[in-house]
């Protein structure tokens, strides 16, 4: 069983987004995915409410009091959305589980400050040399300088950027239906699937 966590002591990044469409994706491909949430604010959680049943099935996790569980027998792959400020105790029940940690973030001083801090503690943690780390830059505006910055810097760091993926409407109003970009019509989101594909093959290799 693959387990992917979605995590960034940053708020605002796009953790939620970045989840449902992960888990999205992998069951659009067959996969049997369960979608955790150990925030407080359960939006992915929220966000599977709305998901229709004759979409491709996304099993839901139930948590108490935000610790994480054993996800339940016939999941091939998990998808865990965790909460801002994940430290302590929950960050190593969540790690301790971990086979991937996918690390969004947006081209912003303050989201480059605090993923920093958390890739350089990532690397560092005991279980460092069995967790497959990637980076994916989220709202991405292309021929700006914030971008031209985030490119700058995440080429300093020893953790690769699996893709960047643009500033569109499409993730916002499909999350409003429970729907992820494999939901929609492909013309629609032609552009951002291509934006998806090397993030795809990572997280199934």
């Amino acid at each position: 069983m693959a387990v992917i966590v979605v995590a960034n002591p940053k708020g605002g990044v796009g953790k939620s987004t970045l989840a449902t469409n992960i888990a999205g994706c992998l069951a659009a491909a067959g996969h049997a995915t369960m979608l955790g949430d150990i925030d407080r604010q359960q939006s992915s959680r929220q966000w599977l409410a709305l998901r229709g049943p004759m979409l491709p099935r996304i099993q839901g996790w139930d948590t108490g009091d935000g610790e994480v569980v054993r996800p339940p027998k016939g999941v091939t792959h998990v998808v865990l959305d965790t909460p801002a400020g994940l430290h302590g105790k929950r960050l190593e029940a969540a790690l301790k589980i971990a086979d991937k940690v996918v690390i969004p973030l947006q081209p912003s001083l303050f989201d480059i400050q605090a993923t920093h801090a958390f890739v350089q503690a990532l690397l560092a943690h005991k279980r460092a040399g069995s967790l497959a780390l990637g980076l994916v830059g989220m709202r991405v505006r292309e021929h700006t300088v914030s971008n031209e910055q985030l490119h700058q810097y995440l080429s300093t760091l020893p953790v690769p950027v699996i893709a960047w993926l643009r500033d569109t409407q499409n993730y916002v109003q499909l999350a409003a239906r429970g729907l992820t970009l494999w939901d929609a019509a492909p013309s629609r989101v032609e552009r951002d699937l291509e934006q998806w594909a090397p993030l795809q093959a990572w997280l199934t290799t």
